[in-house]
């Protein structure tokens, strides 16, 4: 992977739980821009600081003291946003569940995530700066879901969260509808699906049971089943469930199934969302969308529509957004905002569907999806307004680091394509040093 080189005045810093002491020796001060903060009033002329890996200050450029001992970025007529949050990413290369059973709890997408992969490059091109890396959807379950910051480093310990205690960070992918009917051991119906996971569930709740009246005994509880252990973690609220799932029955369909067993729900896709927004709403449930602006492929997203986004916040149901890389392009994951708010969704909610929705859904607002001082120095610079087709993402910084840079040859490939840009990244300096910097330009 890419050890991008920050700023002379910046070193790497990696942010794990708990957060180890940072080297940035200086504040950085990012003088001029317009700032949305996503929680509160875009700001027209701003200062924006960072230090040590957090947002130290952000307000009105006449109001916000600039750190004396801070190096000052002026960037008049640029806009920084939160980085964005995807919330439905297979980046990575990743793998999940194979063919050997519909339902597999205890497969965990840690074990498979290429961090090296280029697709990471082009996601912090595009100013993505969490993810929520899923295995495919083929399963009723198809196992262990990531949260990863796109930090730049070599393995997958750097870019893995924790909480407090140091446990990994993540979800858990369900999914129904036509993916997950074919031949035995699958289901051949929606109905038996359904079945399935209740079967499943139940199973999970007589685990947990035995363990709790075990009491520590080992001579009394049951045999250790590490699937059964990761559905546990759902039906205590540990692991957020993300359910694929497109049409208005099967929607409907999941809702009922985190009802009967409590567990915590975010739906992923909803292609008919706008036929069953007040539904949604009234359950409390988010929803994370996709927008498609090229419909085809299966027959269950026929009547997919712009108008989800508009029609769950009108229902008052809290919308995101994700790329479901490589369906849609990380690289140009902001223009999902612009084609909601094109056809009716607010400006305001669009953006923060981008960022600070997403965050809420993997349990991450604490730390990212907005500019609040105490928060992590996630942010992406544009070159224009958030929803302008014309605008480009010129630095993407993840934990107060720079790791996308647009005027860097390198980075740019990533950026805009070209000979090179899907290969691993040990390559490119040959490539550029052969073929001519021009060409990268």
């Amino acid at each position: 992977m890419r050890l991008s080189v920050p700023c002379a005045f910046l070193a790497a810093t990696v942010v794990l739980a708990p957060r180890p002491a940072s080297p940035q020796d200086a504040p950085v001060a990012f003088v001029g821009a317009r700032l949305v903060p996503i929680e509160g009033p875009e700001i027209p002329n701003g200062v924006f600081v960072v230090h040590r890996g957090r947002i130290v200050a952000i307000g009105d450029a006449a109001a916000t003291r600039v750190p004396a001992d801070a190096a000052r970025r002026d960037v008049a007529g640029k806009v920084i946003l939160p980085g964005l949050v995807d919330t439905h990413s297979h980046i990575g290369s990743v793998e999940g569940a194979d063919a050997s059973a519909p339902l597999q709890p205890d497969v965990r997408v840690l074990d498979s995530v290429d961090v090296r992969s280029p697709q990471v490059q082009k996601a912090q091109a595009g100013g993505i700066t969490t993810v929520n890396v899923m295995p495919g959807s083929g399963h009723l379950l198809s196992g262990q879901t990531l949260y990863l910051k796109l930090r730049d480093g070599g393995t997958i310990d750097a870019l893995t969260m924790r909480d407090a205690d140091g446990r990994l960070r993540g979800g858990i992918k369900m999914a129904n509808g036509t993916n997950s009917r074919r031949a035995p051991p699958f289901p051949g119906t929606r109905a038996k699906s359904a079945a399935l996971v209740r079967e499943q569930l139940v199973k999970a709740q007589e685990y947990r049971d035995k363990v709790k009246t075990a009491a520590g005994d080992v001579k009394k509880l049951p045999a250790r089943d590490l699937g059964m252990e990761a559905l546990v973690e759902v039906l205590e609220g540990k692991r957020v469930v993300h359910f694929h799932t497109h049409r208005h029955d099967d929607i409907l369909t999941a809702i009922r199934l985190s009802k009967e067993f409590g567990f915590r729900l975010v739906l992923q896709h909803v292609s008919e969302a706008w036929k069953v927004a007040g539904p949604i709403a009234a359950a409390g449930v988010p929803s994370s969308i996709i927008m498609i602006d090229s419909p085809g492929g299966k027959l269950e997203t026929q009547e997919v529509h712009f108008r989800n986004g508009a029609a769950l916040e009108k229902a008052g149901a809290r919308v995101g957004f994700h790329t479901d890389d490589g369906i849609t392009d990380s690289r140009l994951f902001l223009r999902s905002a612009g084609l909601a708010v094109r056809a009716g969704m607010s400006r305001e909610m669009a953006l923060r569907g981008m960022t600070l929705s997403g965050a809420e859904m993997l349990d991450l607002a604490d730390r990212v999806g907005s500019l609040k001082v105490g928060k992590d120095a996630d942010f992406v610079v544009l070159s224009g307004d958030p929803l302008s087709v014309y605008t480009h993402v010129l630095e993407t910084w993840v934990d107060g680091v720079r790791v996308f840079d647009r005027e860097d040859v390198k980075d740019r490939l990533y950026a805009v394509g070209g000979y090179g840009a899907g290969r691993p990244d040990g390559d490119l300096e040959g490539m550029i040093a052969a073929e001519g910097a021009e060409g990268w330009q």
